[in-house]
């Protein structure tokens, strides 16, 4: 592998590079071609990072007001993105999504609990 000055400069030396430091600054991951086809009713079983996301009620009241781009999500947690990244726990909040149209959608967080891959083989009532 050669080793020139350009390389170097992006490198973090000896030790791993932030959280999410990568991630944040693409913009791409934030603007899928998915997002347009989230609706109200399917949601539950869509594909939740690089939607646009805002936590509107909760238990804590920490988390209240936080919003930004979803990056990542466990079973248990949702990564978001905005002027920092905070890891907040899904059953404990009221989320209010933004989709490609504009529209809001708000959902509690005990709905989407569980990991995002078996969320799509679970079977909801639709609501």
């Amino acid at each position: 592998m050669r080793r020139n000055s350009k390389e170097r400069k992006n490198r973090a030396t000896r030790r791993s590079q932030g959280s999410y430091q990568e991630i944040i600054g693409r913009t791409w991951i934030f603007r899928g071609a998915h997002r347009g086809r989230v609706t109200r009713r399917n949601i539950i079983w869509h594909e939740l990072i690089g939607l646009r996301v805002r936590i509107v009620g909760s238990t804590h009241p920490a988390f209240v007001g936080i919003e930004g781009y979803v990056i990542d999500e466990t079973r248990n947690m949702l990564v978001i993105a905005g002027d920092r990244i905070w890891k907040v726990p899904k059953d404990v909040c009221i989320f209010e999504f933004e989709a490609d149209d504009g529209t809001k959608i708000k959902i509690p967080g005990e709905r989407l609990v569980g990991r995002p891959e078996m969320r799509l083989k679970k079977r909801w009532k639709k609501w």
